[in-house]
């Protein structure tokens, strides 16, 4: 029986676009002035955007998954169904293709030793709308990941209405929901957004509040410390929690990740597709995961790949410390490629990579306010069991 025959386990829906990644010689960085030329190696084509870069590394990782996203009937609408049929002809199977409208697309510009930026063009992502995920196929499946909504127009617009209608079609067929966000540009129309007041209204149907801490600090009206620091991820994780969201997981790029679950229970009991098979494990649980080392080419889609491992480990069943193990170990994977996904191996492979000692980072934490496990991983009390 093929994929495409059986129901997936995980369907990733939102944002896609057809990322142009040209390759930087060393020197590069110092060069990219106003006026001046530099000239760069070929450019690498690849999908880009959450529905590619979580949905394609839930594939590499060995879930079975399906993808809801939407493309123009242009040249680059055909790259990005021919790039995803290359990896696997299911993956294509949920894109929609409509008709007079343009593919998103971004150019990605990542010289070495400094941060990427994007010249980003939305296409159609910006007419995504709720009847765009099809109710049929999300039966079988045990979770909806949904990504970028702040680069989607419709999904910001009456205060997240068409975002929050998303999420609860899944919801009512018992589905759990996870959320991803992206960068905000203040002069967009996203930028004028009552952010506080979308969240409000949008977390009560997200199980898994997956941003990274400069866009959740910037919807919520605050200045991220650097480095990161406790107090304020508890605080921020805090108010989501206290908006509905039953797990919140904050990435902190070369930090790694911080997570916090719900204290309720009952609140994590309501997490659908099963996904949270031992509530009481992860009840109150906060945890700060340190990145792993790598061999660095590209931050791009990094954080997607660590939202990745982290529903990975949810899907699989394992405990707290052991999900962030997996979405800090698919994070750093990626980071070894210059595409957002291609570093990511099996979870086979990373598992043996773990398991032959692969180091990581120092944590910017104090060991003596918690708990920190032999693998690095801190947190407010040692694991109570689990995989």
């Amino acid at each position: 029986m093929s994929a495409s025959d059986t129901a997936p386990e995980a369907i990733v829906a939102g944002h896609i676009c057809l990322d142009l990644i040209p390759s930087f010689p060393e020197h590069a960085a110092s060069t990219l002035a106003p006026g001046s030329l530099t000239r760069v190696g070929p450019a690498v084509r690849a999908t880009g955007g959450a529905v590619s870069n979580t949905g394609m590394a839930l594939h590499r990782l060995g879930v079975h998954t399906a993808m809801m996203g939407k493309v123009g009937d242009d040249l680059f609408g055909e790259e990005v169904l021919r790039l995803l049929r290359a990896q696997d002809p299911a993956l294509a199977q949920g894109m929609i293709r409509a008709e007079g409208e343009d593919t998103s697309h971004s150019i990605v510009i990542s010289p070495p030793g400094v941060d990427r930026s994007f010249l980003h063009c939305p296409g159609a992502n910006d007419t995504f709308r709720p009847e765009d995920v099809d109710a049929e196929r999300l039966a079988g499946a045990r979770l909806l990941h949904f990504g970028y909504p702040p680069i989607m127009r419709l999904m910001c617009l009456d205060g997240g209405e068409n975002l929050r209608a998303v999420l609860a079609k899944a919801g009512q067929r018992g589905l759990a929901r996870s959320l991803d966000m992206c960068a905000i540009d203040p002069a967009s129309e996203a930028g004028r957004v009552d952010w506080p007041a979308l969240l409000a209204a949008v977390l009560p149907e997200v199980d898994l509040f997956l941003p990274s801490l400069d866009e959740l600090a910037a919807m919520l009206g605050e200045t991220p410390d650097e480095p990161p620091k406790r107090a304020q991820l508890h605080a921020l994780a805090q108010r989501c929690l206290d908006m509905g969201a039953a797990v919140v997981g904050i990435k902190l790029g070369s930090h790694g990740l911080y997570m916090r679950a719900a204290d309720e229970e009952a609140r994590l009991a309501r997490v659908g597709g099963e996904l949270l098979s031992r509530p009481a494990a992860w009840r109150g649980r906060e945890l700060w995961a340190p990145c792993l080392s790598a061999a660095y080419v590209s931050a791009t889609g990094s954080g997607d790949c660590t939202i990745a491992g982290f529903l990975a480990g949810l899907l699989w069943g394992w405990s707290p410390s052991a999900t962030a193990r997996a979405a800090t170990a698919a994070g750093a994977a990626s980071v070894e490629a210059a595409d957002a996904y291609s570093g990511v191996p099996s979870w086979a492979a990373l598992q043996r990579r773990l398991e032959e000692g692969w180091p990581r980072h120092a944590l910017p934490i104090a060991a003596a306010e918690g708990h920190v496990s032999a693998d690095g991983i801190w947190e407010t009390a040692p694991e109570g069991g689990g995989a």
